[in-house]
């Protein structure tokens, strides 16, 4: 079967089960909330990041983007969803990767939509103090926290394509994102910089003094995200549906 109807019936799946919309939805109000919140707080430090504090809602906020990925492709596991669509469609790297740009595509979209959102959000609270971010610097932050949700998401999907449960995978991908960067974060070192949250959330500061820039930093999450999609991949092709 040719790749374009396959993506189209995935785009259906996703665009008719309501609980991915709702997650979504939750993916732009949490983040919009949190950064709007950050922006009225009167608790800055006097060297923080004005742009990272705009988009500083993307930290509780991107565990919606991964129960919107993990959520899509574990829909796949019950009631034996995974066979009636290999029986469809016979080559399942086709369909996964069919299953993955219909996961991309709305991710990007809502993600690049909440980040600008929070941005104005935030601004509006943090007034003069934001008065220093370049057009070039919000443009970067705003494309890149996109990126970074959608990859968020991808990878979420890729690790419950491995497990075969999204269950699973938000309670290991939940305290990781949550939980672990803050435990680790100065016992590890700069070894912390290279975990796919930390890497990819360097396109959305100002400034960073770390061995990752903003673009290589968003690569190294990136890459995180083609692991998780391979073994999903290969853990499609090998077990039984």
């Amino acid at each position: 079967m040719p790749f374009t109807p396959v993506l189209h019936s995935e785009w259906i799946k996703i665009r008719t089960l309501r609980s991915l919309g709702g997650t979504l939805l939750a993916l732009f109000a949490a983040t919009t909330a949190f950064s709007a919140l950050a922006g009225l707080s009167d608790t800055w430090d006097p060297d923080f990041d004005p742009l990272f504090m705009a988009l500083s809602g993307v930290l509780p906020g991107q565990i919606a983007a991964v129960a919107f990925g993990a959520m899509a492709v574990s829909s796949e596991f019950q009631g034996g969803g995974l066979r009636l669509s290999l029986a469809a469609v016979p080559q399942r790297g086709r369909w996964f990767a069919a299953k993955v740009t219909a996961i991309a595509a709305p991710a990007l979209v809502v993600g690049l939509l909440t980040a600008c959102a929070a941005l104005l959000a935030a601004r509006t609270g943090l007034g003069s103090a934001a008065s220093g971010l370049t057009v070039g610097e919000q443009v970067r932050g705003v494309v890149g926290c996109g990126i970074y949700l959608m990859l968020m998401a991808l990878f979420a999907a890729g690790l419950t394509a491995l497990l075969r449960s999204g269950v699973v995978t938000l309670s290991v991908l939940s305290p990781f994102l949550l939980v672990v960067p803050f435990v680790i974060g100065s016992a590890a070192g700069g070894a912390a910089d290279l975990l796919p949250d930390h890497a990819g959330q360097v396109i959305m500061r100002q400034s960073y003094d770390g061995a990752l820039g903003p673009w290589a930093g968003l690569a190294v999450t990136a890459l995180w995200t083609a692991a998780a999609l391979g073994a999903g991949a290969w853990s499609l092709r090998r077990r039984d549906a």
